[in-house]
């Protein structure tokens, strides 16, 4: 069967959103902070070798050694993401965990509504899509003023897949 080309893809994407937790410190940043924290627990520990007290200097090694693998479980968290893919016929959510199998789950455009929780001192708390009782939260990793950007942009593209493709023949 071929596909009249004037007509637009009812498979098409309408809309696409990767949402990862966000991380305020990158590599360099984190390159930074080990050597300052480094160079300081040296120098706090190197007058506590010089008095004798030289099992000192293995516990600030172990500080040092506590905070980079803190650091280094905080960047495998970081590898996590939401995905959010609407087309016309088809709403697709899949969550990719640090680790572990991912999880999706599928609706149809036209049966879903987007529920909200706002709170007047913090904004939007909660964003989740809703098809008949089933319930899933969505863009937990954003900030509340983010939820708020991303619920408004994704409600668009709800509401044009629900309208269904344009044709302007």
């Amino acid at each position: 069967m071929s596909r009249d080309a004037s007509r637009p893809d009812p498979e098409s994407e309408v809309f696409a959103a990767v949402i990862t937790p966000h991380r305020s410190l990158g590599r360099r940043g984190f390159v930074i902070v080990m050597a300052a924290f480094a160079l300081v627990s040296t120098a706090v520990s190197v007058p506590f070798y010089l008095m004798g007290a030289w099992p000192v200097v293995g516990f600030f090694g172990l500080d040092v050694l506590a905070l980079w693998i803190a650091f280094r479980l905080n960047f495998a968290a970081a590898r996590a993401c939401e995905q959010v893919a609407l087309s016309y016929v088809e709403l697709l959510i899949r969550r990719v965990p640090h680790r572990g199998r991912p999880a999706e789950w599928r609706f149809n455009p036209l049966w879903v509504r987007l529920e909200t929780e706002t709170d007047e001192d913090f904004g939007m708390t909660r964003l989740a899509v809703a098809q008949r009782g089933d319930r899933l939260d969505i863009a937990g990793a954003l900030s509340p003023r983010e939820r708020a950007e991303f619920a408004e942009a994704f409600g668009r593209a709800l509401a044009n897949a629900k309208a269904g493709p344009r044709t302007d023949a």
